[in-house]
């Protein structure tokens, strides 16, 4: 399997720290509101890196963390005059179900910042105490200067982010590139701790949760690309100024959403829910859209477009179901044989760095196969039952999972009626059985 690594911006064989296995981290949402579609893009991105894993035979941890610790969840819970724990959990239960929906596998770990703050303290601590850090009226920064190759997983020159425009300048900070660690603060949910009466910042937060649940050195850590810089870029240094080693030897970042060509913002009221989206389209559809332009490409979103992402993906079920009807008329199991020249090409395709585009052509060329064989009049079954396995197996490794048509006695008689219908020519009854066929789903 070959991967683009964000910090070497090349394409690399995967090799694992550990024969057989993958580690992986995923930064999670933060949870004070609902999802958007740009935040299920990483889910339904990294979930199917995982099953690609899965299925080349690695055994893999993913561990995804949920962010419950935030100036955002303190004031959207202050609004709505609840906890911020009801809020999050709230929010963590609404997310899932957006996971779910998508048919995204559960995780290895899922850890909470709030579970976390006991390694998370300590880490600071470890980091003053060797000189990363440094304490300014009870609030913490990290030290960038301490890292000397600070800015390479971002690629960019240190000079350069000196005077970046991004940078928030802040009179306490040694340097406008160092970052908080912890903050000082009398409002919300907050810890007490050598420096103060506080909470942690959102930098430190993910490297200590990977280095509880995963350990030091992870095989990949992912994204969005906007988590490049700085909070990827942060956690690495992080990691190096504590350990001395690197935190990932794979950092995969995927890209942006822009809705009707423009990127997507709450200021520009163009922001759309996940909830909002899934409430018209069908889960499998919005998977199937996300996944067909390259992961690292942005993604624009609209109305056309998902429109015409459902009919081509009703191409690919309607054969699948059409095969799977055909054998469920027959009363002949389709086995697990496999086309295996298609497969082959599937998994060829999607170990080159993830390529669903050039993947979906596979499926598409196998959707023409069945949909050959289906028009044969003396149909090869097993021919037609490699081509349905395959394209089933390969829709799994993209997280799409289709039902095989199960028939009842009275729908094996309406079809019987049919087909009679029609060699009589009898067109008004083949109508009306038909229009009952396809108020059951089987056509």
């Amino acid at each position: 399997m070959r991967l683009y690594n964000t910090k070497t911006l090349k394409i690399e064989e995967f090799v694992p720290n550990e024969p057989g296995k993958v580690k992986m981290y995923v930064c999670g949402p933060t949870v004070y509101n609902d999802v958007h579609i740009g935040n299920v893009r990483p889910v339904v991105v990294f979930d199917t890196l995982r099953r690609l894993f899965e299925a080349e035979g690695y055994e893999v941890y993913y561990v995804s963390n949920y962010t419950d610790v935030d100036d955002k969840i303190i004031r959207e819970a202050a609004k709505r005059n609840i906890s911020e724990k009801e809020l999050t959990d709230e929010m963590i239960a609404a997310y899932n179900e957006i996971r779910h929906a998508l048919d995204a596998e559960d995780l290895y770990r899922t850890p909470r910042v709030t579970e976390t703050m006991d390694d998370i303290i300590a880490f600071i601590e470890k980091l003053v105490d060797n000189g990363s850090a440094y304490v300014v009226d009870g609030d913490v920064y990290f030290r960038t200067s301490s890292v000397a190759s600070y800015g390479a997983l971002s690629n960019q020159n240190i000079d350069d982010l000196q005077v970046g425009a991004r940078i928030e300048e802040n009179d306490k900070k040694e340097s406008p590139l160092d970052f908080a660690l912890w903050k000082k603060t009398e409002t919300g949910i907050r810890w007490e701790t050598r420096f103060s009466v506080g909470r942690p910042g959102w930098h430190t937060e993910c490297v200590v949760m990977i280095n509880k649940e995963l350990g030091p050195l992870i095989d990949i850590h992912g994204g969005g690309k906007d988590l490049r810089f700085p909070h990827h870029e942060n956690e690495r240094a992080q990691s190096l100024a504590c350990h001395g080693s690197e935190l990932a030897n794979y950092w995969m970042h995927s890209g942006m959403i822009d809705v009707n060509g423009v990127k997507m913002s709450k200021s520009l009221g163009n922001f759309i829910t996940a909830k909002e989206i899934l409430r018209h389209l069908d889960p499998k559809v919005l998977r199937w859209f996300l996944l067909e332009t390259h992961y690292r490409a942005d993604v624009n979103v609209s109305d056309e477009i998902l429109e015409g992402s459902k009919k081509e993906f009703q191409k690919v079920a309607d054969a699948y179901r059409k095969a799977s009807l055909t054998f469920a008329l027959a009363g002949v199991d389709a086995g697990e044989a496999l086309d295996q020249e298609s497969y082959e090409q599937f998994l060829k395709e999607m170990d080159n760095d993830l390529n669903t585009p050039n993947a979906y052509a596979v499926i598409f060329e196998l959707v023409k196969k069945i949909n050959q064989a289906l028009r044969v009049r003396e149909k090869d079954l097993p021919q037609l039952a490699a081509y349905m396995n395959t394209l089933g197996k390969c829709l799994g490794i993209l997280g799409i999972h289709l039902p095989k048509v199960e028939l009842s006695e009275e729908d094996r008689e309406v079809y019987r009626k049919w087909e009679a219908a029609k060699a009589e020519k009898d067109f008004a009854t083949a109508d009306q059985l038909r229009a009952v066929l396809i108020e059951k789903g089987l056509m």
